[in-house]
């Protein structure tokens, strides 16, 4: 059992760089640790997903949307997952959510965008892009 609690999100401009944390509670290495985004109006989207055995990043996969201007990275010590976002876009306007899989869980490449097989959520934060 995880608990998930996303932090970081706000207001920028287009071209501006915001950082998004997922706090974890409870163990998370062994799985996929998911974000996802969702505007109004419009279907929840996959944006990354990584996996981690501590530090080391044994697997991470990006949308093509946010390909080469989203990074994950982690931080052990506070157990948290962060999406660093550069450049961003107005289309990049939406709330955004940290999303954990069971540890028995394994999927690879674009098996990991489906929302469906993530069993944890966190309650999402806001982040709006202007022109």
């Amino acid at each position: 059992q995880v608990h998930l609690v996303e932090s970081g999100g706000g207001l920028v401009q287009a071209g501006d760089s915001l950082n998004l944390s997922c706090t974890i509670s409870g163990p998370a290495d062994k799985r996929h640790l998911g974000w996802f985004r969702q505007a109004p109006g419009r279907e929840r989207e996959f944006v990354s997903v990584s996996r981690w055995n501590g530090l080391t990043l044994y697997f991470s996969h990006y949308a093509i949307s946010v390909k080469g201007r989203f990074t994950i990275s982690r931080d052990t010590a506070k157990n948290t997952v962060t999406l660093q976002m550069t450049n961003l876009k107005p289309e990049d306007t939406a709330v955004y959510y940290c999303a954990a899989t069971t540890e028995s869980l394994y999927c690879s490449g674009s098996g990991c965008d489906v929302a469906q097989i993530y069993d944890y959520w966190g309650q999402g934060t806001q982040v709006t892009v202007s022109s």
